[in-house]
């Protein structure tokens, strides 16, 4: 019996390999527009690569868990690329390098004044660090990554505003930061 429309997410729980081959000839396109959404900014198209299939394993991994209809199906593969995307995301954050090269302020104050005359990028790399997990991923997505307020409110499901006013925070407690290291330098 040949997989199709009407009888993929039978065999697939049956554990029948080509209802996999259709499932990934049906929605990769599905798949890979959710995947470059989160991913692009990377730039890496290994990972973005390595995502995707992760995805299609999961499916198979997880094809018992699934106990919807064919049509509750693209919500089912839709919400797995979503979050393994954001997985792989928060991976590949936790291992950026902080490069003084990169950094792209958007308002000229006395913060930016502060970073380009810093003799050593190890300080700004340790006062970053000393930010909230939440706050230097922001911080780390605005600045380095390029991520406007609204896409950054958007992956995070706040408001604008409140991202605004975290990363004014962050600017704050990163001068802060910044005094305290070079204090206990001396």
């Amino acid at each position: 019996m040949a997989c199709n429309e009407n009888n993929y997410i039978h065999r697939l729980k049956r554990g029948k390999e080509d209802a996999l081959e259709y499932i990934v000839d049906k929605y990769l396109p599905l798949v890979k527009g959710i995947i470059y959404k989160v991913l692009s900014p990377l730039r890496n198209k290994s990972i973005i690569e390595e995502c995707i299939n992760d995805i299609f394993l999961s499916v198979w991994l997880n094809r018992s868990k699934f106990t919807g209809e064919s049509y509750e199906f693209r919500k089912w593969i839709a919400a797995i690329s979503k979050y393994k995307a954001i997985d792989y995301y928060r991976k590949e954050i936790k291992k950026l390098e902080i490069s003084l090269d990169i950094i792209k302020m958007e308002d000229d104050n006395l913060l930016e004044d502060e970073i380009i005359t810093m003799e050593n990028q190890e300080e700004l790399m340790n006062a970053i660090n000393l930010l909230d997990p939440m706050d230097r991923e922001i911080f780390i997505m605005k600045f380095f990554l390029g991520f406007k307020s609204k896409d950054i409110a958007t992956k995070f499901n706040v408001t604008k505003a409140s991202i605004d006013n975290k990363i004014c925070r962050s600017k704050k407690k990163i001068k802060e930061n910044l005094k305290n290291i070079r204090l206990e330098a001396i």
